[in-house]
């Protein structure tokens, strides 16, 4: 299977993606539904064994079947942090979260947010919540098949100047690249870019969550800081220059009000921007539900992916969550396949039984009502 590889060249972002009841069990990858997919024609073989010295007219060699388009699976999901008992993952950060690989090390790119601030160190800074992990976190995301994280989130910055310079530190050593915060603003609007058999995804990540993070400590020039969408503006311009550097351009997003199904008008406005500017997909979480997603023209929106490995579960909305797939040709999304997942006592998001996962299925399509999103891409 193929697997991103991070473009050195063109990366600057490093230094040196309601039920009821519902039981648990584990499970595989859910097959989902999803468009057909193109088939790639194979060459005829050609014979050369030996016949008499007088053959008759040979039929003419069939010519090779023209390849379809390329097809490349990005998968996302939502948050991910390793506070209270979700921190026993990185006892073992190289199977921590092996029972994850079939849902992200399948894709040719996987991607989640990493909310978390990346230190040992720092104070608690003026929030009602704190997170923040040791660096081996980066290695058992890497381990369960992550490819890239974003760190734009309202928890990046929990322990302060210190924390967010031990985070930089972390990320200038890590396995996976990771966007959304830099040593200044050029920095943290970045894409990574990566090589996908070929074929260039520039990744960036921003957040929007109207709080002490975002309104402490936006990436400026000469200052550290994640990336700030407030306006979506300045990210629609990192866009743009992505654009042209790469064929799949991807937007992962901290947004959305707490608690909500429906994405709210800010989020809209974005999604459009980034559509304009030339985003090929749009993705977010933070909201701790799951929202709507599907096509806005040829760009694929998905408005909130919920939480994913996780340590409070305190309804089953809390914990309901799941592994999106898409397909892309060129630059297309063709297909879009959700794994529905519900999030265990121990923080780590598991398949659960058929009928559930079937009425998750339909609340997820469900959601897509209030976002003005198709269902399927145009043409």
């Amino acid at each position: 299977m193929r697997r991103a590889r991070l473009h050195l060249a063109t990366c600057t972002v490093l230094l040196a993606v309601v039920l009821g009841g519902c039981g648990l069990p584990g499970g595989g990858p859910d097959a989902g539904t999803a468009a057909p997919a193109t088939s790639a024609g194979t060459a005829a073989a050609d014979d050369t064994a030996s016949g008499p010295t007088t053959a008759p007219t040979p039929e003419p060699t069939p010519s090779a079947t023209p390849a379809g388009p390329r097809r490349t699976t990005l998968a996302f999901a939502g948050d991910v942090h390793f506070a209270n008992q979700v921190a026993d993952v990185l006892d073992d950060p190289q199977t921590g979260l092996a029972e994850l690989q079939p849902y992200l090390s399948t894709a040719d790119l996987a991607m989640v947010n990493l909310e978390t601030a990346i230190t040992t160190r720092g104070q608690e800074m003026p929030k009602k919540f704190h997170f923040r992990a040791p660096a081996t976190a980066f290695a058992a995301l890497a381990a369960a098949g992550v490819d890239v994280v974003t760190l734009a989130n309202n928890h990046a910055v929990d322990y302060g100047e210190v924390g967010l310079r031990d985070t930089l530190a972390a990320r200038a050593k890590a396995p996976i690249p990771a966007v959304g915060l830099g040593k200044d603003a050029a920095d943290a609007y970045a894409p990574a870019i990566l090589d996908v058999d070929g074929a260039k995804v520039a990744v960036l990540g921003a957040t929007q969550v109207p709080d002490w993070t975002l309104a402490t400590w936006p990436a400026r020039p000469g200052r550290p800081g994640v990336a700030a969408a407030s306006d979506p503006a300045r990210l629609a311009a990192a866009v743009r220059a992505a654009r042209k550097k790469a064929d799949v351009v991807v937007v992962y997003l901290h947004w959305g009000t707490d608690y909500t199904t429906c994405p709210n008008a800010l989020q809209k406005r974005t999604a459009r921007a980034l559509a304009d500017a030339g985003a090929d997909v749009v993705v977010g979480a933070h909201a701790h539900r799951l929202q709507g997603a599907g096509w806005l023209g040829d760009t694929y929106v998905s408005y909130g992916l919920g939480n994913f490995v996780w340590w409070r579960r305190n309804s089953v909305a809390d914990a309901t969550t799941g592994v999106l797939t898409l397909g892309v040709e060129g630059r297309r999304v063709v297909s879009a396949r959700w794994t529905p997942m519900l999030v265990s006592a121990d923080g780590i998001p598991r398949v659960p039984d058929a009928a559930a996962s079937k009425r998750m299925r339909q609340a997820w399509d469900a959601a897509r009502d209030c976002t003005g999103l198709a269902a399927r891409p145009a043409g």
